[in-house]
């Protein structure tokens, strides 16, 4: 099952105390100070790692404890500092404090890292404390507690596109066709019920092999989803972070006008995030070889028209219009990332 919210709780480890000793030895019997110090507690890190897609390694641990530091001791013996952990996320996971529901970090590159609990600090021992006027002291610190919070993870995907509309659009098809990713595909609402990652390489539509982008896939929307209705909105956090939507309409469905299913998904995602539905979204007319009534392509070329795009029609059976659009998208990325000057044809609607 993935798992995409969590909550830890993590505790540092506590800075070992300084300690209080005298030397003692044969020929001096009443030397100086010599407590070493306390060493560190270990802290805790967590760390962006591209090979990790889900937050999963949390779903039974959810509690983590640093090392204490070891006590200082005499002979100016420093104890040693307490083992560290460290903690490995997915790339695009959100860390927040989980009382204050402060961000503490965005983990976006794989290695990237953050300190969500910083080990105590060992305390001195007595020998840090002699002066002229003090050549024997007793004082010595304890050591410092660690820093204890409670997180919040929320992984929110990486990716280019996203693909939404309703269940059963096509969405998880256009994703096998386009990529090597193999999502549940069957002929009823809500197969997918888990977001979906797949990488779309030109190289297999006769283009530039370095020429890719990522494609992400969430289960379908429907009317009511911002208030609880089929599976929500829950994961449209998944394409919060992608550069331009993907809005599939299925046009071999007679029970719903184009123009009916584009108004409720795009109220869904406004419900959900204005910034999210203010990105760049293309209309893709799918499964065209399902169509049966010309109506309904006429009627999606007005929708589009009036919109100021191009009409775009797919088949995720036959592939037509597939390579298309690959083509067409990869030119719109570009344009974004200023790769390449915008022209009519590359306009992103």
């Amino acid at each position: 099952m993935f798992l995409d919210q969590v909550q830890l709780r993590v505790t540092a480890g506590h800075g070992g105390a300084g300690a209080m000793s005298f030397r003692r030895e044969k020929f001096a019997p009443e030397g100086g100070p010599d407590g070493g110090d306390g060493g560190k507690g270990g802290s805790i890190t967590l760390r962006a790692n591209r090979a990790l897609n889900t937050l999963n390694p949390y779903r039974q641990k959810r509690e983590f404890t640093a090392e204490r530091g070891r006590q200082g001791e005499g002979g100016m013996r420093h104890g040693s500092d307490g083992e560290s952990i460290l903690l490995e996320v997915p790339l695009g996971t959100v860390v927040k404090d989980g009382e204050t529901g402060e961000v503490l970090a965005e983990l976006l590159s794989d290695g990237e890292d953050v300190c969500v609990a910083r080990g105590g600090r060992g305390g001195l021992g007595n020998t840090n404390f002699k002066s002229s006027t003090n050549r024997t002291p007793r004082h010595h610190q304890p050591g410092e507690e660690g820093e204890a919070r409670i997180l919040d993870l929320e992984l929110k995907l990486i990716a280019d596109v996203g693909l939404v509309g309703y269940p059963n659009a096509g969405k998880s098809t256009l994703v096998s066709r386009l990529s090597a990713a193999r999502p549940k595909i069957a002929n009823y609402p809500f197969t997918t019920l888990e977001p979906q990652l797949g990488v779309v390489s030109l190289d297999r539509f006769g283009g530039d092999l370095l020429d890719s982008w990522v494609i992400a896939d969430i289960p379908g929307l429907i009317e009511g989803a911002a208030s609880g209705a089929g599976l929500g909105i829950q994961f449209l956090r998944h394409v919060e972070r992608t550069r331009m939507l993907l809005h599939l309409v299925d046009l071999s469905d007679p029970m719903e006008e184009p123009a009916d299913a584009v108004r409720i998904i795009e109220g869904e995602l406004e419900a959900f995030s204005p910034v999210l539905a203010a990105k760049p979204r293309w209309l893709v007319g799918t499964k065209l070889d399902a169509l049966q009534d010309d109506s309904r392509r006429e009627a999606f070329v007005a929708l589009c028209e009036a919109r100021g795009q191009e009409p775009i029609f797919i088949s995720g059976v036959t592939g037509e219009g597939l390579r298309e659009l690959a083509f067409a998208v990869d030119e719109a990325l570009k344009v974004m990332a200023g790769q390449k000057k915008a022209t009519p044809k590359d306009e992103v609607w």
